[in-house]
């Protein structure tokens, strides 16, 4: 079915909105948000469909929270490409606790951020969280020992944490919904991160590098700065990125959160301000929200210490995520998927360089440049994966025309996808094989993530989405704490793999993204496809 034709239950941003305010109180109040807020925010849709459109400054917000995805998987795959010169510089008894520090970190950051985000709002977290992963990103290419490096790690996703659940909260609520379709199309540039990083440590590993043949702990600090470089340059890109967003794109507050605060004022100077943006003007009026609760008041700007109180309650969030059984199901659901693929993608992924390293030695082939080069191409296929998500859920949803599956469908074909292929790569015996499923897997894990980064937004209400989405993104990571302790359970104590080691965690990969897939499959919620 079209999604011009199907309404979502549990995010008001979804709805139509009806002409006037007679109409609107006969509006079906949506689950988990006030009766006043739902009407506010049909208003506040209604203008931004008609009036504000889409424009300048959403093109401009469209890049600059892409930056924030892009930063997110530039830090997660830029350790994993680190790993193998960290091991054998540094020497330490489990190269998997780096990767262990880093998600303990993105926890802290995702819950954190995310929260924060319903509770101060977005503004703040949206600019805060690239600042920290850039300079803790920098200072992490310093380290001089491995305790040192892992701490700084930790420190780096703490900040790299918040990007998704805030930047995809904040783009969904400056975008008219004919445009909603742009929100999957945002995956790309969680793509380009891996395909950034891996360009990069091509470069620098490759030439600035230990022969692989030097052990472990024999790899002089001078012989081997390449990872050290990647990480300085990975952390000055995060550092440019948050100039770009904190100084050169003037970001505003999301609308739909004012008003959830009583501030309706400050929202309509909000729409007036984009408006002008788009070359633009509005017809609503602050009037026309203040007769919908009847107060002619507007709540003022809280100060630091109101803010540091509210952070405290974060449970007022989290209770409306629950209140129904509908949204009991969704918001469960969807967390649960989200945890099992937090195990499942780090599992292959935050080790893929050792992978193919493992395997390239087994066949022969142990070059680093060739091992950096096989993952660069893997990262080339992320983004046409991300591309295809779009075409086929939501591109031309509306608009009479073709129109194939739906975000269910695409979630769950790309998920069960991705586990065969991952199969088929414990069953590599040459480095084409090992190169062919890996490329495979990358194309369709995109795609999967591209469907699972825009629908999760939608499922939550405005006024608690960014708890809903840091409750998703904190499973993910917790998942992700896991993975590194999987893989010290199935490989040999100095944690080095080879091409039959690294058959069993990622074979645990494969067969949780099938069961992914089978959640996907039978789950009850509704979509916008």
């Amino acid at each position: 079915m079209s999604a011009a034709h199907e309404k979502s239950d549990a995010a008001v941003e979804e709805k139509q909105v009806a002409p006037s305010y007679d109409v609107l109180s006969q509006v079906s109040h949506a689950e988990g948000v006030g009766r006043d807020y739902e009407l506010k925010c049909n208003l506040i849709n209604r203008c931004f469909q008609e009036e504000i459109g889409f424009g300048r400054y959403q093109w401009q917000l469209f890049v600059i929270t892409g930056l924030g995805w892009l930063a997110d998987n530039l830090w997660l795959q830029g350790l994993a490409i680190v790993l193998p010169q960290v091991q054998q510089e540094l020497n330490p008894v489990r190269v998997e606790y780096a990767v262990l520090a880093e998600f303990a970190g993105l926890i802290v950051g995702a819950t954190t951020w995310g929260i924060m985000a319903d509770l101060i709002g977005r503004r703040l977290s949206f600019n805060i969280t690239l600042f920290l992963a850039g300079l803790f990103g920098l200072a992490a290419g310093g380290a001089s020992n491995f305790v040192t490096f892992c701490s700084l790690i930790a420190c780096m996703g703490f900040g790299v944490g918040g990007n998704l659940p805030v930047d995809g909260a904040l783009y969904l609520e400056h975008i008219p919904q004919s445009h909603q379709w742009t929100l999957t199309l945002l995956s790309v540039w969680w793509a380009l991160g891996q395909l950034v990083a891996s360009l990069i440590s091509w470069g620098f590993i490759a030439n600035f590098s230990c022969n692989p043949s030097i052990p472990s702990g024999q790899c002089a600090k001078s012989a081997n700065m390449g990872w050290r470089y990647t990480l300085y340059t990975l952390g000055a890109l995060t550092i440019l990125m948050f100039i770009c967003r904190f100084f050169v794109f003037d970001v505003q507050e999301s609308s739909k959160f004012l008003v959830a605060q009583g501030r309706d004022e400050e929202a309509i100077k909000v729409l007036e301000h984009i408006a002008r943006r788009n070359g633009r003007t509005i017809t609503l009026k602050l009037e026309d929200l203040q007769a919908i609760s009847g107060d002619t008041t507007s709540k003022p700007v809280p100060n630091l210490s109101t803010n540091v109180r509210n952070a405290f309650s974060g449970i007022s969030h989290i209770r409306p995520l629950f209140s129904s059984r509908r949204l009991t199901i969704n918001t469960s659901l969807i967390i649960v998927i989200w945890g099992l693929i937090g195990i499942a993608y780090p599992l292959f992924n935050a080790y893929l360089p050792l992978y193919l390293s493992a395997e390239g030695s087994a066949s022969g082939s142990s070059s680093v440049s060739e091992t950096y080069r096989n993952y660069s191409i893997v990262s080339v296929l992320g983004v046409p994966g991300s591309l295809i998500a779009c075409a086929t859920v939501d591109y031309t949803r509306g608009t009479g025309r073709w129109h194939i599956g739906g975000r269910k469908l695409v979630l769950a074909v790309s998920t069960m996808l991705t586990g065969l292929f991952l199969f088929l790569f414990t069953t590599s015996k040459t480095t084409a094989a090992v190169l062919g499923y890996s490329c495979a897997s990358g194309l369709t894990q995109n795609a999967m993530y591209g469907v699972l980064y825009a629908y999760t937004p939608e499922v939550f209400p405005a006024p608690h989405r960014g708890t809903g989405d840091a409750l998703c993104s904190a499973l993910n990571r917790i998942g992700g704490l896991m993975a590194p302790l999987i893989k010290i359970a199935t490989t040999p104590l100095n944690g080095s793999v080879s091409a039959n080691t690294a058959n069993g965690p990622v074979f645990v990969s494969a067969a949780l993204f099938i069961g992914c897939s089978r959640l996907d499959g039978i789950a009850s919620y509704r979509n916008c496809g």
